[in-house]
């Protein structure tokens, strides 16, 4: 079957967003990043803010203390009420449209269908902390601090609520290595195989 939506998981400072972007950019598809945190804060009433925090990168503390937090009457925490509208959204975004979707466990919740294309974007630490020192505009310390602090809490949300191990080849049907390859590489690679 032919691919209608493209799912980036990157590492933080990868540059996997940007590249999603291009690519959604040259297929002529849209891109959904932030629009996602946009629609579930329209939906909760929550702020975007508040939302961007908890929609990828909980649970904060690990599991101990994810047991630990409030619950509403049918037992969910706010981390799981965020985290099943996220589902709702990005399921209802697949049904109507090609588009590209960065992050948000996209690739697990859209695993049942024949027309999604997976893509996870890694690179070397060295690149990616020069990337965030540039982006965020910190020192070198500060930037590999954002870099594993960032990608231990996107891997601890990947692996709780897909009980999958973030990052892993078998997830995915692209892994990239956007420090060997480029970012223009990348996008060519997502692309062709996209329109294959």
């Amino acid at each position: 079957m032919s691919k209608r939506i493209i799912t980036i998981s990157r590492e933080f400072g990868s540059g996997g967003r940007f590249i999603g972007e291009n690519v959604a950019g040259k297929l002529g598809i849209k891109y959904f990043d932030k629009e996602i945190i946009t629609q579930i804060a329209e939906k909760s009433g929550l702020s975007s803010e508040f939302i961007a925090e908890k929609a990828e990168l909980s649970p904060k503390k690990g599991l101990f203390s994810y047991a630990f937090t409030g619950r509403n009457l049918s037992g969910k925490s706010l981390e799981d009420i965020i985290y099943e509208e996220q589902r709702k959204i990005i399921l209802s975004i697949a049904e109507k449209e090609a588009c590209v979707l960065i992050g948000r466990n996209a690739d697990f919740i859209l695993k049942d269908r024949d027309d999604v294309l997976n893509v996870f974007i890694h690179g070397h630490e060295a690149q990616k902390t020069e990337r965030i020192c540039q982006m965020y505009h910190v020192q070198e310390a500060e930037a590999i601090k954002l870099l594993q602090d960032v990608d231990k809490r996107r891997s601890l949300n990947y692996n709780f609520y897909t009980e999958r191990k973030w990052g892993m080849a078998s997830n995915y049907a692209l892994t990239l290595n956007s420090s060997e390859l480029g970012y223009e590489m990348c996008e060519k690679v997502i692309i062709d195989c996209f329109r294959k």
